[in-house]
């Protein structure tokens, strides 16, 4: 499995913490794994709610209604480099 880099690894923190993911430890969570369906079984209401979370921590709003969320939200790595690209701006 591929390993985490720092900003992988708190955004993986978030997801089990924000979601209460009990049986799943940040550190096991394989960063291109898909984060819906066969990956982490994530669903519409964990995608909302980890949205609050990103909001909370990262200070930039995830629209529901966006065309790139299918991409953004595909897997770990995917959602940190969005996170990372725009918690700058």
């Amino acid at each position: 499995m591929p390993s985490l880099t720092a900003a992988e690894r708190e955004l993986a923190d978030l997801l089990v913490e924000s979601l209460n993911l009990e049986d799943v430890s940040a550190a096991d969570i394989d960063p291109d794994a898909p984060l819906f369906g066969a990956g982490l079984g994530l669903d519409s209401i964990d995608a909302l709610e980890l949205a609050l979370a990103i909001s909370k921590r990262y200070g930039f709003q995830l629209k529901s209604d966006s065309e790139d969320n299918r991409r953004v939200f595909a897997s770990l790595r995917a959602l940190s480099a969005h996170i990372e690209q725009h918690k700058a701006a």
